[in-house]
């Protein structure tokens, strides 16, 4: 099995990816009550979107096939 080539980018976009998710429920419960109606988003801290925010992740440099 061949290792990972661009792990680290992976690992940068896994943890870019855990900051797109609003709040769970359970926190908005135990914040808020019962009756509350309030959108997960509210408590969420940091927020990412791949619209608005990119990463600052460089592309991987191809070798040049002119080389040899």
């Amino acid at each position: 099995m061949s290792p990972i080539k661009n792990f680290d980018k992976k690992i940068k976009l896994a943890n870019a990816g855990k900051r797109t998710k609003w709040a769970p429920v359970w926190v908005i419960l135990k914040k808020f009550g019962v009756g509350k109606k309030v959108h997960p988003s509210r408590l969420t801290r940091q927020r990412r979107s791949w619209r608005r925010t990119k990463l600052k992740i460089s592309p991987r440099k191809l070798r040049r096939s002119h080389y040899g």
